[in-house]
């Protein structure tokens, strides 16, 4: 999918403040390993969205960016986090290269420009009352400080939107959500037996917890549920293939390859879909709903799930009410439900 880049005006340098910049150490982010320099002051401004990564204080802002250094590290096998910084809605600004180091944000411009990123809620929204002021307050610092030329061009470009999922030259990025890796949200090692693939079923759970809106709360969920399924129920590993936030987000459980853990005499040959949050009487809302739907059809594409698969509720092969009937209700409009 193709987006532009957020407008940004021309600014007035004399209504600006110092911005708050939170380092690198202080973020919690590893070490920088990029080297290549910038020539300073460079001529361009690029202005980029990070998409479905909102956060709205420090703590969860640390924690969102440290998910996309390791994105961009482990997934794409870039140096570091695309961006020399990033706003968050909490009006603080954070380091990602810095001021010195190219960054990996626009082919063609990263050797000559500054690229500047908002943690965004969806394709397309304005930044934050608070994080557009304290962009203008990084710019204005940039400009005066030399990093940046008083007479930069804030080039009109088309870019891909960020998709957090591994690379696969031969499937299309628009097939796959967005999906956060084990490595991301910090997943514990553990040693379970390999499904057998291409899968014949897709089982879609609900957790019947609480649900999460914002990133970081879903990786502190998904981290609690793998904590729980081993120490409290002795599973090997967290029972379900992917969990799917109100984020809009697809976090990797076991992953494609693993058995699950989740439903008796299925969990070879069912890939479990869990929502996160309780669903009896309120449906997920409309992201997570495509999210779940296009992890279903990225696993037709890349071969992990038989073409003609069968979807089933939770409720369908076990005596319980997961995935909740709100859920349930939509699900059944879905192709390949088993009647």
């Amino acid at each position: 999918m193709l987006r532009r880049l957020l407008p940004f005006s021309a600014l007035s340098l004399v209504a600006c403040g110092s911005p708050t910049i939170v380092s690198r150490k202080e973020g919690g982010a590893s070490s920088l390993t990029c080297r290549v320099p910038l020539s300073l002051p460079v001529p361009y401004l690029i202005i980029e969205q990070v998409t479905r990564m909102q956060c709205q204080e420090q703590t969860s802002c640390s924690q969102v960016l440290r998910v996309l250094q390791s994105h961009y590290v482990h997934n794409k096998g870039w140096c570091d986090v695309a961006f020399n910084f990033l706003a968050g809605n909490d009006g603080k600004v954070y380091e990602g290269v810095g001021w010195h180091v190219q960054g990996l944000h626009t082919q063609g411009y990263n050797n000559v420009s500054l690229g500047i990123a908002f943690f965004g809620s969806k394709i397309g929204s304005s930044p934050s009352p608070a994080a557009l002021p304290a962009t203008e307050d990084l710019i204005f610092f940039a400009i005066l400080n030399g990093y940046l030329s008083p007479k930069y061009i804030h080039p009109f470009l088309l870019k891909e939107e960020t998709c957090l999922v591994p690379q696969h030259s031969e499937i299309p990025k628009k097939v796959c959500p967005n999906i956060i890796t084990r490595t991301a949200w910090e997943a514990r090692e553990t040693h379970c037996s390999q499904m057998n693939l291409p899968a014949k079923f897709v089982i879609i759970i609900h957790t019947a917890g609480e649900s999460c809106n914002e990133s970081a709360d879903c990786l502190i969920r998904v981290r609690d549920t793998q904590s729980f399924h081993m120490d409290k129920q002795d599973f090997c590993d967290i029972a379900y293939h992917f969990l799917v936030g109100q984020d809009g987000v697809v976090y990797e459980g076991v992953g494609w390859t693993i058995e699950g853990s989740h439903t008796y005499g299925y969990n070879d040959i069912a890939l479990g879909i869990v929502f996160m949050g309780n669903f009896v009487e309120k449906p997920p809302n409309e992201a997570s709903l495509e999210a779940a739907q296009s992890l279903i059809q990225c696993a037709v594409a890349m071969g992990y799930l038989a073409s003609n698969y069968l979807l089933m509720g939770h409720s369908d092969v076990s005596n319980i009410l997961s995935p909740g009937q709100a859920l349930y209700n939509i699900i059944k409009t879905w192709p390949h439900l088993k009647h």
